[in-house]
């Protein structure tokens, strides 16, 4: 099998996966018998993907290559209790009605995508805030680097007796 998805599938995926794009994808799989009732699908599995930055929101292209190994069988146990451990083999599935090879491709993609991409010319800096603001905006001002440092004044306004309460009770 070869699965190529063309601009608008690959449009479909981009967004149900939150990517700004997809600009190549494609699975290239043999799917073949193990045994007399068992499955083996092994793939290659690459893309070209463009996500935001983490920390700029910038655009970065990354590029994704993996392989793929599944193997689908017929007499697997079927889980007795609600928790259980999962498999030192993690390519091991129950063979159900049918093997969708669409749902297998995505998949590699899904898990294969890094959740923090990062720009290469974005940091933070030693006190934790950014360094870079995104494309077209405006700075960050030093002040908003500490969002919070307002809350401790309030505190400690709170933390004091009222003075203006006691003149009223009298």
């Amino acid at each position: 099998m070869d699965i190529q998805p063309d601009a608008a599938h690959r449009q479909k995926i981009a967004e149900m996966l939150g990517l700004e794009a997809i600009k190549k994808f494609r699975f290239k799989a043999e799917l073949r018998p193990l045994n007399k009732s068992d499955w083996e699908l092994v793939g290659v599995m690459g893309a070209t993907i463009v996500q935001a930055c983490a920390i700029t929101l910038a655009p970065v292209t990354s590029r994704i290559d993996e392989r793929v190994t599944r193997r689908f069988l017929a007499d697997m146990p079927q889980p007795q209790a609600q928790e259980i451990e999962m498999p030192e083999d993690d390519s091991i599935e129950a063979l159900g009605a049918e093997i969708d090879i669409s749902a297998i491709a995505i998949e590699a993609l899904t898990l294969a995508i890094h959740p923090f991409p990062r720009a290469q010319d974005a940091k933070l800096s030693d006190q934790g805030y950014l360094e870079q603001s995104p494309p077209d905006s405006a700075p960050l001002p030093e002040k908003t680097h500490r969002p919070f440092a307002g809350l401790a004044d309030l505190r400690a306004k709170l933390a004091q007796p009222d003075n203006d309460s006691s003149k009223s009770d009298k």
